[in-house]
Parts: structure tokens; C-alpha cells; sequence
């Protein structure tokens, strides 16, 4: 678990009057870039998108379709060509609406020649942190991260996984109410995936919100609330994951036996045959152990949403 005083609700006043609005809303976001030899390219086409204060949100899609063009609109980094977006209610364009949000670009770049206790004490002064602040901060951030051992070494010394890790660690020092993480894995070994994916669920349970990116489903399964799916720029679906999960079963693994035997028997069926199957245990006063639903998962749901956005279906 985190250390109890990782997650602190902000004692900042200005933002109490935004308590009810959504963490990030997105209204007929669209983007258009400048091609080859004139042509327009349309990375986003009208997306229109809402996350809840307290929510994990995965933004889903394969490469080149917007994700990273969306990030980068909500940090003030481009602009958009029609649509809005806004921070707890501020418009992204402000750099007031970036005050409470932490962003982990999908390629951080860091000043190499410092160390990690140097970056960060860089980064709190950003925001406004005092000294005794910051390494407070800061140490409980790195233990948390696994940088500890590692912090007065430069960067430039660092693993690729390690400078994720980095990357991750400056999101979380001045406690924002707000993540955002584009492709927050990428890079990471087991280890650390799963040590990012329990710090999402803790964020969840100080009811912060996450906005993160990527296109490995098993991530969003994982951790997310709901999942939203970009193809090609345009939204093509927003779901609770849980519904995901649990509307798309296709039948059953049944493992039973007879009273009077040790030796077990599993059989498959389909989800249509389920009564007809128990009342013919039942008739044949076998034991039933065992019932495990056959479902459909994310990346099948996934799938067939880049199908349909390909026109293929």
C-alpha cells in the first residue's frame, strides 16, 4: 500500500466550486494536421467525451488513432481546430486548468545530467511547493516507485523502465485531483505494470480521476470504470467495463460428478442449454462443482469495434 500521507485531498480553495462538474469534458473536439504536399489529415473528428470526478477511464485505440492528439489538446500542447475541452470545468487552453492535473507524456523527456531528487525538487518549484514540502514529497514518492536507491544517481544512468517510473513519480508530487497518462505501461516489466496498476486503483479509492491511454486491453481490464474506443479519430463506443465482461457470455464450463464417485466430469455447453443441462444432473443425482461462465473479453469487444470502424462489418 501507498504510505498514508501519499494521497492528501487538497486544501486549495479555488477549485471548491467545481466539485459537481465532470474532472474533463470534451465537446465536437477536432483536429486537423497539415499532410504531405498540402493534404489534410483529420486526427480527431468531433469527439464528444465526459469523465466523472473519482473515475478510471481507459481511452483505448490502436496506434495513429487520436489518443495522444487528445492528450495533448487537453495539456495546452496543440490546439484544436473546432471543439473545446476543459479541466474541472476550465478551459485546457488556460494554464489554470493545468494547476491540479498530472500528465505523463508518452515519451517524458527529462534533463538527463540531474539526478531524480534533482528533478523533482525542480518540479515542486514549478507548482509553488516549499523545500520541506518537496522532500517530504519526494521521498515517499521514490520509495514508492522503487527510485530510492537510485535517486542521487543522474538520469541519463537510468533503465527505460526506470525513467517511467521517474516520469510517474513527477505526476503524483503536488497531489493532484486530476491524472493523465498517456501510455502510463509502455516500457515497464511485469513488475512494474503491476505496480502502476495498483497505484491507479489507490488513486481511485482517494477518489481522484485517471484518464489514461493505451492499446492493451488486459490494462483497461484491469483497472478502468469505463473504456472508451477511438478508431481512426472518431469515438466509436463508451462502456462500463463490468458490462463488458458480463453481457458477453457465450456459455458454460460445468465440472460435476455422481454422490457416490471421486472422479469428476466437465462438460461445455452453450449458455441456451444451461436449465436443460442442470435438470439432466439433477435427474441423474450428479454433484454439481462447478459453474464457470465462457465470456467474450475486452479485446474481443475491442476488435470488433476496430472492424466496424474499418468498415468491415
Amino acid at each position: 500500500m501507498l504510505f498514508k500521507s501519499f494521497f492528501v485531498v487538497p486544501v486549495s480553495r479555488d477549485w471548491d466550486q467545481a466539485v459537481f462538474m465532470d474532472a474533463i469534458k470534451i465537446t465536437g473536439l477536432t483536429k486537423k494536421f497539415s499532410g504531405k504536399r498540402g493534404a489534410s489529415v483529420l486526427a480527431l473528428d468531433h469527439l464528444d467525451l465526459s469523465i466523472t470526478q473519482g473515475e478510471v477511464f481507459g481511452f483505448l485505440g490502436p496506434n495513429g488513432a487520436g489518443k495522444s492528439t487528445t492528450i495533448k489538446i487537453l495539456m495546452g500542447l496543440i490546439r484544436p481546430s473546432h471543439g473545446e475541452a476543459a479541466l474541472m470545468g476550465v478551459s485546457s487552453s488556460l494554464p489554470e486548468a493545468r494547476r491540479h492535473v498530472g500528465y505523463l507524456p508518452e515519451n517524458p523527456y527529462f534533463y538527463d545530467y540531474l539526478s531524480a531528487s534533482e528533478y523533482l525538487s525542480f518540479v515542486g518549484g514549478m507548482f509553488g511547493m516549499d523545500q520541506a514540502e518537496i522532500a517530504i514529497r519526494s521521498e515517499a514518492i521514490l520509495q514508492r516507485f522503487n527510485l530510492w536507491d537510485a535517486r542521487k544517481r543522474p538520469i541519463r544512468s537510468y533503465s527505460k523502465g526506470m525513467v517511467q517510473r521517474l516520469g510517474l513519480a513527477q505526476v503524483f508530487l503536488h497531489e493532484p485531483e486530476i491524472y493523465v497518462l498517456d501510455e502510463p505501461m509502455s516500457g515497464l516489466d511485469p513488475l512494474g505494470r503491476a505496480l502502476v496498476k495498483e497505484v491507479i486503483r489507490e488513486l481511485k479509492v482517494a477518489g481522484k480521476s485517471v484518464f489514461f491511454s493505451t492499446h492493451i486491453t488486459s490494462d483497461v481490464e484491469a483497472v478502468c470504470d469505463r473504456v472508451g474506443i477511438i478508431i481512426k479519430g472518431k469515438l466509436q463506443s463508451v462502456e462500463q467495463v463490468d458490462a463488458i465482461m458480463t453481457s458477453g457470455i457465450t456459455g458454460y464450463h460445468v465440472r460435476h460428478r455422481r454422490s457416490s464417485e471421486e472422479q469428476f466430469s466437465d462438460t461445455t455447453i452453450i449458455k441456451e442449454n444451461l436449465q436443460q443441462f442442470m435438470a439432466e444432473l439433477e435427474q441423474r443425482s450428479e454433484e454439481i462443482l462447478l459453474i464457470d461462465p465462457l465470456r467474450r473479453n475486452l479485446e474481443d469487444f475491442f476488435l470488433e469495434m476496430v472492424r466496424k470502424g474499418d468498415g468491415r462489418q
